[in-house]
């Protein structure tokens, strides 16, 4: 059987926490849940599932779709895009059957690279090397989610660049719609007709524009700032996202727990942190998303960020005790890379 591989490279970066990462792991669920309704995905289609933050790692090799359970998304710091495509490309020489003089391989791979910020590597040797030796046999789709992402290194790896404008559950409901319809229509192209370019669907009347190479990129993801941190109490860690706002400075969004370990997973090992002065973030969390603790956003002697409530307290970071708080003026704090 000639397989059609689906991959989902999703950027799981810090500044994806909270709301967007929770909108992708639905997405994903509903698309699966849909295609398994549809006789021609559910004889052709394999999935699989890659996931970038700093470093890059498959969720989910690829797996027939009656088989595929769409994974729960972690978070890390960075967007290495360059370690992600270089991980897909290893994937695909690994995992996708190529045509013989003995069998027919695969279908060409469709691609859908998800991700809303700029890359923390340097991606150029990548890049090279996917426009030498795999686009031609792959149908990339590349989505910037909002306006952050780089969108001149996405269209210099394929014509087909979207940009979802609206980040909101509305907004994202209607495109991972379009994503799924788009997948039928080519699931039942190469079934029917042997054609095994990419058919995207329509996507009048959603919040979806097509990217030309000749627009402006972004050169640097500042359209947020998220502030790591462990509980003092449970030992576990919790992200505080600031959104930009007009001067330079950041006002609170949320906090969000997250999976420590795997947040050190995803993540750029040997990488030296960014800092922000406090002076530039506006609003903290009321208390701490996983104790309760009144204060949470405390800074230790070691420079790291921890929660409080009274007593003696010890810093899950370095292991520093304490009882009560200094209050001073503003600080430096250690930021993620986005």
């Amino acid at each position: 059987m000639r397989r059609l591989p689906v991959y989902f490279v999703v950027d799981v970066s810090d500044s994806m926490v909270g709301e967007t990462i929770l909108q992708v792991e639905n997405g994903l669920r509903t698309i699966v849940n849909e295609l398994r309704g549809d006789p021609y995905a559910l004889e052709t289609v394999f999935v699989s599932v890659i996931a970038f933050a700093g470093k890059a790692e498959a969720l989910c090799p690829l797996t027939e779709l009656y088989q595929f359970n769409a994974p729960d998304l972690p978070i890390g710091e960075g967007t290495a895009l360059g370690s992600a495509l270089e991980y897909l490309m290893r994937d695909i020489d690994q995992n996708v059957q190529k045509t013989t003089v003995e069998i027919k391989g695969d279908w060409k791979p469709i691609i859908f690279l998800f991700t809303d910020g700029v890359p923390t590597d340097k991606p150029g040797k990548a890049v090279d090397q996917w426009n030498r030796k795999y686009r031609r046999g792959c149908n990339l789709v590349a989505v910037s989610l909002g306006n952050g992402a780089d969108t001149g290194v996405l269209t210099s790896l394929t014509d087909n660049v979207l940009r979802l404008g609206e980040t909101t559950p509305e907004s994202f409901k209607a495109f991972f719609k379009w994503v799924t319809a788009s997948i039928k229509t080519s699931s039942m192209s190469v079934s029917d007709y042997g054609d095994d370019g990419i058919k995207l669907a329509p996507h009048n009347g959603i919040d979806l524009e097509k990217v030309g190479p000749g627009e402006p990129s972004c050169a640097m993801d500042e359209s947020v700032a998220v502030i790591p941190a462990k509980c003092s109490s449970t030992r576990r860690m919790y992200l505080m996202k600031y959104l930009a706002q007009i001067g330079g400075r950041f006002s609170f969004e949320g906090a969000y727990t997250i999976a420590g370990e795997a947040y050190e997973r995803f993540s750029s090992s040997g990488k030296k942190r960014l800092k922000i002065n406090t002076q530039n973030l506006e609003g903290a969390p009321e208390s701490c998303p996983c104790c309760g603790n009144q204060n949470a956003f405390v800074s230790c002697q070691c420079g790291n960020i921890t929660c409080y409530g009274e007593g003696v307290a010890k810093c899950p970071w370095c292991g520093f005790e304490w009882n009560g708080l200094e209050y001073g003026g503003n600080f430096d704090v250690s930021r993620g890379r986005g």
